[in-house]
């Protein structure tokens, strides 16, 4: 299994840090980025070999990676993803389909969080995707929200509906399978192609519509932040100086 971060993004929301920078190497902790909270903590976890998605100011991540490898003990492989100032990520994750192919702990290059997802999500292992999720938060309209039948399989994941109604927020992390990597991939790629705006959530909702197998492994009451713009920035700042 490998570690997998998808960082392809602009942020443009975080200007002007984004201004040169992916959103994933802007600063949450001195010189401490999201991106290096996100290889300390799949390092922490035993996930030695971590595969990047990068697009938007790739070169910034690239003159990174030797500094990487030397301070967390990683070896990195970089996706390159070329259309990720017009396309949405689900298109970035079906980039790194040979990647996962041999199964993954992936995370979004945007979010703040303490090691004990990853190790949460390992333990929790079985299921052909199993996702982190938050059961505690209050949610609103903004968040990945999530439902899952009497039987813990996934019904529905998405941003828009009743906040009232969802189990809990999908925080940005998971475990793909090795079974899960090439029903995942097609079902991606039907999902870019009906719309490249679209999530690579919409993805695991199409795998799931298609029977695949979704459940969910809950993180508790820990802090954590997806980092979207300066007040969610400022929030990082507050929660990473913890960890």
């Amino acid at each position: 299994m490998i570690g997998l971060v998808l960082a392809a993004g602009a942020g443009r929301r975080l200007r002007p840090y984004t201004d040169t920078l992916p959103k994933a190497l802007v600063p949450v902790d001195g010189e401490t980025t999201i991106m290096d909270i996100s290889l300390r903590n799949l390092a922490a976890a035993g996930l030695t070999e971590v595969t990047i998605v990068v697009g938007y100011r790739a070169g910034a991540v690239e003159e990174r990676v030797e500094g990487f490898q030397k301070k967390y003990g990683v070896k990195i492989s970089l996706v390159h993803n070329d259309k990720a100032e017009e396309w949405n990520n689900a298109y970035s994750l079906w980039l790194a389909r040979d990647h996962f192919a041999q199964g993954a702990l992936m995370v979004n290059g945007d979010t703040v969080h303490p090691v004990s997802v990853e190790e949460t999500l390992l333990a929790r292992r079985g299921p052909s995707i199993l996702l982190a999720v938050d059961t505690i938060k209050k949610l609103a309209d903004e968040e990945m929200k999530t439902v899952f039948d009497e039987d813990g399989q996934l019904t529905k994941i998405t941003k828009l509906m009743d906040p009232t109604a969802a189990y809990g927020e999908y925080i940005g992390a998971n475990i793909i399978e090795p079974v899960a990597a090439g029903r995942l991939a097609d079902a991606l790629k039907t999902t870019f192609e009906r719309d490249p705006n679209l999530y690579y959530e919409d993805g695991f909702q199409e795998y799931a519509n298609r029977g695949g197998e979704v459940r969910a492994a809950e993180i508790g009451d820990l802090p954590w932040v997806e980092v979207d713009n300066h007040e969610d920035l400022a929030k990082a700042r507050d929660i990473a100086c913890r960890y």
